[in-house]
């Protein structure tokens, strides 16, 4: 079967003659067009918060439904760069740009899991048990392992056994009683993007 030709003239025609018979079966594309949308953010809640992924820090703005809206699961609908942030001024790199799609990927982890020592398999556990045990875990550890003396008799008050790694998404502040915090602890292997 051979294809017909057609002339670009034809093809304008043809076009036209379309848009005329969609227009006699009632459907009328001004009308549509002039239909009043509703601003898709009008009944969301702001909640400002920090970009999670670098040491940056850069402002954001998520905008959420469902805690003020009739009928609607509460969700994040959408996110933007935080204009009076210091940091970044509204702008955001391509991952920050796409945090929407972070928030709402089917692999994201929701709640704390565990897996016990030769098992195969992970098991989710409540919020209260995570914590229980990795304060438990903690105290056992440095119990164990501190330092008050070193050999020469001089108070150094180390537990080098255990170290942290902090985010540097948050304050100043944050960041800053954060490492009071570790280092009141005793703890000397303490890391931060932004190294505090």
């Amino acid at each position: 079967m051979g294809m017909i030709p057609i002339s670009r003239r034809g093809f304008f025609r043809l076009g036209g003659a379309g848009l005329s018979s969609l227009t006699a079966l009632g459907f009328a594309p001004e009308e549509g067009l002039a239909e009043v949308r509703a601003f898709k953010l009008e009944r969301t809640t702001e909640t400002r918060n920090t970009c999670p992924y670098c040491s940056v820090a850069c402002g954001i703005i998520m905008y959420g439904l469902g805690d003020k809206a009739k009928n609607a699961p509460s969700s994040i609908i959408h996110i933007e760069g935080d204009p009076d942030h210091p940091v970044s001024r509204g702008t955001l790199c391509p991952k920050g740009a796409g945090l929407i799609d972070f928030v709402h990927a089917p692999s994201r982890l929701l709640y704390p899991e565990y897996r016990a020592p030769g098992a195969k398999e992970w098991k989710r556990v409540g919020w209260d048990w995570a914590l229980d045990r990795i304060a438990r875990l903690l105290k056992e550890d440095r119990d164990k392992n501190f330092i008050a003396k070193n050999r020469d008799g001089t108070t150094v008050n180390r537990w080098v056994s255990t170290g942290v790694l902090a985010a540097s998404a948050s304050s100043n502040e944050t960041g800053y009683l954060t490492y009071k915090v570790i280092r009141s602890l005793g703890i000397l292997a303490f890391d931060n993007q932004a190294r505090v």
